[in-house]
């Protein structure tokens, strides 16, 4: 049995929007177990409606919770959970998304700290333990959730790992909404979120089932990371951590271990937007690349 928790925070204003929009669905339904977390009580997926044989089999395989903390959720460094009463398999942080630009935007990225600056959370170089698989429906679930609900004015992003938490030893994904209160707040917003993250924990287990995808991890490109969007949204490739093009200098055997080794699955490529990276910059990334037994491709290989 999997089980994902749904982690919301009292201290962000979106993630108390999805959460209300979580509880008061037509479409999920969840229930008051007898476990509470972080003084909540901690609830349970009950049912879901309009099912189909997909989610039937899901809500018989696994568990999906819904909680809160009063903890900021880039600085939730531990769980604090009695592992004999849950242990996650799985962890969603339902969040807000702020940006100088303030555009309206829903948004999916793991987490990591590249250099030593933390003022965001996490250690010092850094990454969270990653799931491709997790990321990528993600990514759909919130493009196929926009679709439905006929949301036109709102971008769909992947971002580049950043920020905190790093120290949990748990595969975790974020899982936004931005840019600004107005949005925070919205209700329609909030509702297209809520929907994308449960159909993010189904469209992940089809995707783990199926077996068809190949896992790379990412390097260059900019911070909404626009070729690895492409990439994963037209190819069989799921990409768990990417690293921007300006951290590349920062990079070091170490992080690249961390890329390898904390992506859940089994990593087929590294893939490189190539144009997103510069000249000096790939003579540092080649040679730390090359001392791994996996293939380097160009972003543009697979299309």
């Amino acid at each position: 049995m999997t089980q994902f928790l749904i982690i919301t925070s009292t201290e962000d204003q979106a993630s108390l929007n999805i959460k209300d929009k979580l509880i008061k669905s037509d479409l999920y339904h969840f229930k008051i177990t007898n476990v509470n977390w972080e003084d909540n009580e901690l609830l349970r997926l009950a049912n879901i409606e309009k099912v189909n044989i997909e989610k039937e089999q899901f809500l018989k395989e696994n568990e999906v919770f819904l909680g809160i903390t009063q903890n900021r959720l880039i600085y939730l460094n531990e769980l604090k959970l009695d592992p004999n009463i849950l242990s996650p398999d799985f962890l969603i942080f339902a969040s807000r998304h702020a940006s100088k630009t303030e555009r309206p935007s829903f948004l999916v990225h793991t987490t990591g700290v590249w250099n030593d600056d933390i003022e965001y959370g996490g250690s010092p170089k850094s990454l969270s333990i990653a799931s491709a698989l997790l990321v990528k429906a993600g990514y759909i679930a919130i493009q196929e959730s926009v679709k439905n609900n006929k949301i036109s004015d709102f971008s769909l992003d992947m971002e580049v790992s950043h920020h905190g938490p790093t120290s949990l030893n748990k595969p975790l994904i974020f899982m936004e909404l931005g840019s600004n209160q107005k949005e925070w707040n919205d209700n329609y917003a909030g509702i297209t979120i809520a929907n994308a993250i449960i159909e993010t924990l189904i469209k992940y287990t089809s995707l783990k089932k199926d077996k068809s995808q190949k896992i790379g991890i990412g390097f260059g490109g900019t911070h909404y990371a626009p070729q690895f969007q492409k990439l994963i949204s037209k190819t069989n490739i799921a990409i768990s951590h990417i690293c921007p093009k300006y951290f590349i200098p920062h990079l070091d055997a170490n992080l690249i271990n961390q890329m390898v080794k904390k992506c859940l699955e089994k990593v087929d490529y590294f893939v490189i937007d190539w144009k997103g990276v510069n000249s000096a910059d790939k003579k540092h990334l080649i040679p730390l690349l090359e001392e791994y037994n996996i293939s380097i491709k160009k972003i543009k290989d697979f299309f």
